[in-house]
């Protein structure tokens, strides 16, 4: 395992690592919903470094070895039944990710990066490029959507389904991203490598999971605030995404203005390995004329 750094941001602990050469243009890789920055795979992140950008990717809080927020309890079936308007306070908002996520950027003495999210990071990027623009070169929001995903019910129960409590049953369990994961590039094998490697760097923390879950939940609709973002801004999504359907790609592309949106026939809700090479293309490219 790589030497991990940790940077002070918002009042946490955030651990991040980076791939190239500072000198180039910034871009951030910030993930979805539960997952630690390892999922960004590292030989993805080196193909974007050796393609010209400084890649930095993090864990959020609550995941991984950043922060997790255990002082701060959450009742979440409290929050899911509760009637619109009498929710109970959530812990935090998208909106402290997002000034997580900032607050790593100044650390590195970076006033402007690249952004770019996949899934519940894709909503994050979406409200940095809200809340703070003049910090933001470009935004690309992947696998994502502006508000309430639409999901294939199969798929989100296996998304919600209880924590695994130790590496076997991890491991076992990695089987059942394949409801949602690119049909024809999904390799159990692997994927049951990538759980047993997640457990080992962190296992899973339920309640940080509850209180990421709330954080989605509390957040307002974006689509009206997107509709004032001027930030250049790249859609990627996949048609044969069940967690989120290709719908939250479309409505995300609708709603920002002269948005670039890219659908993917064989892109589930992961980012397999044989679409690496257009995603990076698309990703450098859009990158390349933000700056131009």
């Amino acid at each position: 395992m790589r030497p991990m750094a940790f940077a002070p941001s918002n009042g946490i602990q955030i651990c991040y690592e980076t791939f190239g050469d500072p000198t180039d243009p910034p871009l951030l890789l910030v993930m979805g919903f539960t997952a630690q920055m390892t999922l960004w795979d590292e030989a993805f992140c080196r193909q974007l470094a050796g393609r010209g950008r400084y890649v930095i990717r993090f864990d959020n809080r609550d995941v991984g070895l950043s922060t997790h927020l255990d002082d701060q309890p959450v009742d979440v079936m409290a929050f899911m039944t509760a009637k619109p308007g009498e929710e109970p306070p959530a812990p935090y908002t998208l909106s402290a990710f997002s000034d997580d996520a900032f607050g790593l950027l100044t650390h590195l003495g970076i006033e402007r990066a690249h952004i770019a999210g996949a899934s519940m990071g894709g909503m994050i990027v979406q409200t940095m490029a809200i809340e703070h623009p003049e910090r933001v070169l470009s935004m690309t929001s992947i696998m994502s959507c502006p508000g309430t995903p639409e999901s294939d019910p199969e798929a989100m129960k296996a998304l919600m389904a209880p924590p695994a409590t130790n590496r076997d049953e991890a491991v076992q369990r990695s089987a059942m991203a394949a409801v949602f994961s690119s049909p024809r590039y999904f390799d159990a094998a692997k994927s049951a490598v990538r759980a047993g490697e997640a457990w080992d760097r962190a296992p899973v923390d339920p309640m940080g999971i509850a209180r990421q879950m709330v954080a989605i939940r509390a957040s307002a609709d974006r689509t009206e605030a997107l509709k004032a973002v001027r930030v250049p801004s790249l859609v990627i999504h996949g048609r044969a995404d069940k967690l989120i359907l290709p719908s939250g790609g479309e409505a995300t592309a609708a709603a920002i203005p002269a948005a670039n949106l890219l659908m993917l026939n064989d892109m589930g809700h992961d980012l397999p390995e044989p679409l690496w090479p257009l995603i990076v293309d698309t990703i450098v490219s859009h990158t390349t004329h933000a700056i131009a």
